[in-house]
C-alpha cells in the first residue's frame, strides 16, 4: 500500500476479546497491512521468548503506548538504538477493534492546508461563474437566484402609451380653445351631485337706436354739401332823430 493513511483493518473474530495483553497479537495478524513482517516483535514471538527482551534488541519494533479498555488502544511503532534510546516512526489508533494509522504532523498540516485552498479556489470558481463582462456594459453580477426570482414573480405587461408626448400637449391646446370660445352651461361641483346650470354674465349692448345714429351721422357729414358762405350783411347808417 502506498499510503496508509486512507486504509483501515479489521479482525470481528477478535473484537470481543480484545485487552490489552493480546492487543499486539491482534495487531501482529498476517492480514495487517500495517504490521511490518521484520521487525523484532516477530523474532521474539517466533523464539517464543517475552516482549521485555525487546530493550535488548535493535531495530524496529512495536509497543503498546496507551490504552483506555474497551475502546481505544494505541500502539507504536519505533525504532530502537540501544536500550535507553528510541526513535518513534508512527502511532497506530484502534477504536473498537478497527486499526488506523495516525497521521503525522506534516500530513495534517499538508491536508488542512490543501482543503482550505481547495475551498478558496471553489470560491473563486463560482463567483467566476457569476461574473459577466459586456464592452457597453462593463462588469456586472449575474446570480441564479435572481432568474429564479423573477420566473417566480407573474409577468406584468408593459402598459403602451396611447399618445405622446406632442400629441397631448396639442390636444390640450385644442381643448382650451374650444373651452374658451364654447364656455360650459354646468358644472358638478362633487361627483356624484347634480350638475349646476352656469350663469353667464353678458355685458350690456348699446341701444341699436343709438349705434344707427352714430353710424348716421359720420356718413352725412361726409357725404352733404357744405353751405355756401354769406357775405357779411352791409352796415346801415342808423338815423339820429333830433
Amino acid at each position: 500500500f502506498d499510503n496508509l493513511l486512507g486504509i483501515s483493518w479489521v479482525d470481528s473474530g477478535w473484537v470481543p476479546i480484545l485487552n490489552p495483553g493480546n492487543v499486539l497479537d491482534y495487531f501482529s495478524e498476517r492480514s495487517n497491512p500495517f504490521y511490518d513482517r521484520t521487525c523484532n516483535n516477530e523474532v521474539v514471538k517466533m523464539q517464543r521468548l517475552t516482549l521485555e527482551h525487546l530493550n535488548q534488541m535493535v531495530g524496529v519494533e512495536y509497543i503498546l503506548l496507551h490504552a483506555q479498555e474497551p475502546i481505544l488502544y494505541i500502539i507504536r511503532k519505533q525504532q530502537r538504538q540501544s536500550p535507553t534510546q528510541v526513535i518513534p516512526l508512527s502511532d497506530y489508533y484502534i477504536i473498537a477493534g478497527v486499526v488506523y494509522q495516525a497521521p503525522d504532523l506534516g500530513t495534517v498540516i499538508s491536508s488542512r492546508v490543501l482543503s482550505a485552498v481547495h475551498g478558496i479556489q471553489s470560491a473563486f470558481d463560482e463567483a467566476m461563474s457569476y461574473c459577466r463582462y459586456h464592452p457597453s456594459k462593463g462588469y456586472w453580477w449575474h446570480f441564479k437566484d435572481h432568474e429564479e426570482r423573477e420566473k417566480a414573480k407573474p409577468k406584468s405587461k408593459k402598459k403602451e402609451e396611447p399618445s405622446s408626448l406632442f400629441q397631448r400637449q396639442r390636444v390640450d391646446t385644442l381643448l382650451l380653445d374650444l373651452r374658451s370660445k364654447f364656455p360650459p352651461t354646468f358644472y358638478q361641483p362633487k361627483p356624484g351631485e347634480k350638475p349646476i346650470p352656469v350663469e353667464v354674465k353678458k355685458e350690456p349692448e348699446p341701444p341699436a337706436e343709438g349705434v344707427k345714429q352714430e353710424e348716421r351721422e359720420p356718413a352725412s357729414k361726409s357725404t352733404a354739401p357744405a353751405p355756401p358762405s354769406k357775405p357779411p350783411p352791409e352796415k346801415r347808417a342808423r338815423l339820429q332823430k333830433a
